[in-house]
């Protein structure tokens, strides 16, 4: 009996995730899971680039608007919720599709999650209170000179994922990244996998443009009402933080804008680098839609011939 499959759809932010996951959605007239740590928050939309109502409506999507920014939500939960969620899916289709770029949600997806030591409790408030402290920069210097590695490629503005990688280092001088590099876990279905790219200045472009368009979209409006909530952690993002920041009046607008497409920039550097290694080959350009429908196709076939040998 052949495996059911999942389309795993990844690269940075800005690429066009979304726009190719709805296109093989339809092809194979299945529903998408989201790989995305801040679009599973019913309260942000603007600036996590959700998808549109339209293509709500057109698809349906799994871990969008499925969590409220009061809640925790982990690597652990996500793993838990997309597994069930392709559980779901497979009951009707024989085919899925998971997309987004937060990496650690696609690897938990794909193999499981890490096991990576648990922190000493004096080591962890420590490094809280260090973080209290001094703020994020602390935290951005130690990594780059103790654990360059999970530096390079690290969503470097996010506290909670720098303060935990910093812990595993002061406790066991290893990078966390060696601990991300372990035994694989078994899925009972297939992964196909598509990364996406673009030539640096494309993508620096379109992701420019896009901060553009959340401007005029009422990103300003939308991160004032979230203002009462900014120390929660679903708000330690990109977008919201330098909006915060001109509210406080430590940036202009324009300041504030350009620091958002800069850090944005940044991040999508990052992404690149992880899923680089990640995807391997499979590595194709979002304005070749036909291109990438063949390669899923041929890859379904791949499958299907090994499937049945």
């Amino acid at each position: 009996m052949n495996k059911k499959k999942c389309i795993v759809i990844t690269g940075p932010t800005g690429i066009g995730k979304t726009a190719i996951a709805i296109e093989l959605a339809k092809d194979y007239q299945t529903s998408i899971i989201s790989a995305d740590s801040r679009q599973c928050f019913n309260e942000l939309t603007i600036g996590v680039a959700k998808p549109t109502q339209q293509q709500l409506q057109e698809v349906k999507h799994y871990f969008i608007n499925s969590h409220s920014i009061h809640d925790n939500v982990t690597v652990a939960d996500f793993e838990t919720y997309s597994l069930d969620a392709a559980t779901e899916i497979f009951s009707k289709n024989d085919i899925a599709v998971l997309a987004g770029g937060t990496g650690l949600y696609v690897k938990a997806f794909c193999e499981g999650l890490d096991h990576i030591p648990a922190t000493d409790l004096a080591i962890r408030n420590a490094v809280i209170t260090s973080y209290n402290e001094n703020g994020i920069t602390y935290l951005q210097k130690e990594l780059q000179s103790r654990d360059p590695e999970f530096y390079s490629s690290a969503d470097i503005h996010n506290p909670q994922r720098m303060m935990r990688a910093l812990e595993v280092f002061l406790q066991t001088g290893k990078s966390i990244r060696e601990f991300q590099q372990g035994e694989k876990a078994s899925r009972s279905f297939d992964i196909i996998k598509i990364g996406l790219e673009l030539p640096r200045e494309l993508l620096n472009a379109q992701i420019n443009q896009r901060v553009d368009n959340m401007i005029e979209e009422g990103l300003e409006q939308e991160a004032l009402q979230l203002l009462p909530f900014r120390n929660l952690n679903a708000l330690q993002t990109v977008g919201y933080k330098e909006m915060f920041d001109y509210f406080d009046k430590e940036l202009s607008l324009e300041q504030a804008i350009a620091s958002i497409k800069q850090h944005t920039r940044n991040y999508a550097k990052r992404q690149v680098t992880w899923f680089k290694k990640y995807n391997a080959s499979y590595l194709y350009d979002p304005r070749q839609l036909g291109k990438i429908r063949d390669a899923v196709a041929s890859q379904l076939q791949g499958i299907h011939t090994k499937n049945d040998s």
